[in-house]
């Protein structure tokens, strides 16, 4: 906010205070775009909730499910529950071993791995991805997303309720 007053005020000395300047127009315009891009996540998601409360539909990619592959159990739990008490997700599967074939430095591994399934809003991806980068155990942990096309709409809106807003 503080940008537009200063934004807004620099523009006002240019066109020495008139107020009937053929720019001003355009002085307005260029002030909301500049409103409206700072206000996108908190418009964006106040749009997906009138869509499906209009639609009794879902708007596709509001919502991500991330696959993260952790070492063990133990640190899959960690980070889960970090990421549940920080609210980034609405609800994290933890699932037994899987076994996995990957390449690391040049050579094919063969691993045994824990995986996470992250349920949360495509707007926290970022956040979720920074965390697990921060303290996994992995050099380059996998972090995954994929953009949920559709699903319960039920489900869907208690996901919103459990993710607060950015």
């Amino acid at each position: 906010m503080r940008f537009l007053n200063v934004f807004l005020s620099q523009s006002i000395r240019l066109t020495g205070g008139r107020h009937a300047h053929k720019n001003d127009g355009t002085l307005i315009i260029s002030a909301l775009l500049v409103l409206s891009v700072s206000m996108y996540p908190g418009l964006w998601s106040i749009g997906v909730q009138l869509h499906s409360a209009f639609t009794g539909s879902y708007a596709p990619g509001h919502h991500s499910l991330l696959l993260i592959n952790s070492p063990n159990e133990l640190a899959a739990k960690d980070i889960g529950r970090v990421i549940m008490e920080r609210r980034l997700a609405a609800s994290i599967n933890i699932l037994a071993r899987t076994s996995t074939m990957y390449y690391w430095k040049g050579e094919i591994q063969d691993a045994s791995e824990v995986l996470m399934l992250v349920k949360t809003k495509t707007s926290r991806i970022q956040q979720v991805m920074d965390f697990v980068r921060s303290v996994h155990p992995y050099a380059n942990p996998e972090v995954l997303s994929f953009l949920v096309e559709d699903g319960s709409l039920a489900y869907m809106k208690w996901m919103d309720e459990a993710i607060p807003d950015d």
